[in-house]
């Protein structure tokens, strides 16, 4: 035996030791709605999808839009309009495009390859950004950045079809909730000690310091591609890879077609009521005088804290029920929404402590962990492997615009009161977590 396979075969003992612990399945040989091709390679390919992840998140953590980039920017000196720009193209163009991509994607049997280009694109894009922090100023700095987010958006945006039809490819159901929650759980902890250590070094946070936060997410990118390369991924179906502007139409007609598909995306369109809800906490805690590092730090730490501790309970309930874990995620950051915005419009002395809305921003994270974890899951789960790239583009590209006439209209309540914005997309949570009830169950 050589020493490459001596060593091929110890890398496929630990990932099925990796995947037998994590999965609680002593028997990997079972497999569900994957090809058969792929059955004997679950436990690596469930390891090496983990590990792209947990490194791909941690990247996405340490530049967070809202938080980092938003920051860095603001100390740079560039203008409003740009810092205002970036969270919306950073979720909407990650999805709206989405539609036409999966054309493309569906043209070629192995699809991981996508996958990696878009990691990579997104790392050079952080790297780029990280550049632009440590040598530019003023407009010049921020419309720069917001250039490069467009091009980490769409790239994003790739990497999520290529990710969703790869992992219904070679992870059976029942296990994929599992894994993402894993890798979210992972990553949320590396992000939680990230923002300590923040808080820790008090007002000597620099500009250098963050950027060089944003050069280890791009390198942490690049990795996640070269461990996603190692996939082993069977050639799946290529059915649907014609013209991709008249395949979009097409399947455009899938939310009509499977009245079940339908009801799934407009209960994801009000559960982005959970995601839109972030930044109004944040706001309404500096309106209440909880300002400071004390302030965002217990924001940073609620919200890593939520996902780390809720992600690996809600990726398994996720495999039992991925309807229900929406049901629940909805409802507890709804009410979590509606209890803050009806305390700040009493003006109650509960929230001027800063726990307070470290409390609220903690089970608003875990509600927003639970309604994301859940719709991926149930959105693969629903699909068949023909039907699964389809499935998340049409849902991607409908939510990608519908989340730019949402934050559209909740700026512009927000203008008279922050609080009913906040209100309004707590009151839409609820009614999504609603609709998530009565949705078919699709886990075995």
């Amino acid at each position: 035996m050589t020493s490459e396979t001596a060593s091929g075969n110890a890398s496929r003992v630990a990932a099925t030791n990796i995947y037998e612990i994590l999965t609680g399945d002593e028997d990997a040989r079972v497999c569900k709605d994957i090809p058969d091709s792929a059955c004997d390679a679950q436990p690596v390919s469930f390891t090496l999808q983990l590990i792209a992840q947990v490194l791909t998140k941690i990247g996405d953590g340490l530049m967070d839009v809202k938080v980092v980039l938003a920051w860095l920017m603001s100390a740079v000196g560039a203008p409003g309009a740009a810092i205002s720009l970036i969270a919306p193209l950073r979720e909407s163009l990650s999805m709206a495009p989405q539609l036409i991509v999966a054309a493309f994607i569906r043209r070629r049997p192995v699809r991981k390859w996508f996958w990696v280009v878009g990691a990579v694109l997104q790392g050079i894009a952080v790297f780029a950004t990280a550049t632009v922090f440590l040598t530019l100023e003023g407009a010049t700095a921020g419309w720069s950045v917001v250039g490069l987010v467009i091009l980490f958006s769409l790239s994003r945006g790739i990497c999520s079809i290529a990710a969703k039809d790869v992992l219904g490819k070679t992870v059976s159901r029942g296990r994929r909730g599992t894994l993402s929650g894993y890798a979210t759980s992972a990553s949320a902890f590396v992000i939680l000690a990230f923002g300590i250590w923040l808080n820790l070094t008090g007002d000597g946070r620099s500009v250098t310091i963050l950027s060089q936060a944003l050069i280890i997410s791009a390198a942490l990118w690049l990795a996640g591609a070269v461990v996603y390369a190692l996939l082993p991924e069977a050639p799946g179906s290529t059915g649907g890879g014609g013209n991709a502007a008249a395949v979009a139409l097409e399947s455009l007609k899938l939310v009509f077609d499977d009245p079940d598909f339908g009801k799934f995306v407009l209960s994801r369109a009000l559960l982005l009521g959970t995601a839109l809800s972030g930044p109004y906490f944040a706001v309404l805690a500096q309106s209440s005088g909880v300002d400071g590092l004390q302030g965002l730090g217990g924001l940073m730490v609620g919200s890593a804290l939520a996902g780390a501790l809720s992600a690996p309970v809600w990726g398994r309930l996720s495999d039992v029920s991925s309807r229900l874990v929406m049901v629940a995620g909805g409802m507890m950051a709804g009410l979590t929404g509606i209890a803050i915005g009806l305390l700040d419009l009493s003006n109650s002395v509960l929230l001027t402590s800063p726990y307070s809305f470290a409390v609220a921003v903690f089970i608003l994270g875990l509600g927003h962990a639970g309604v994301r974890l859940g719709r991926k899951t149930y959105v693969v789960d629903i699909a068949t492997s023909d039907t699964r790239s389809s499935y998340v583009a049409v849902s991607n590209t409908i939510i990608g615009l519908v989340l730019l006439a949402i934050g559209g209209i909740s700026a512009l309540v927000a203008s008279l009161s922050i609080a009913y914005a906040l209100l309004m997309l707590s009151a839409m949570a609820i009614a999504g977590a609603a609709l998530s009830l009565s949705l078919k169950e699709v886990e075995d």
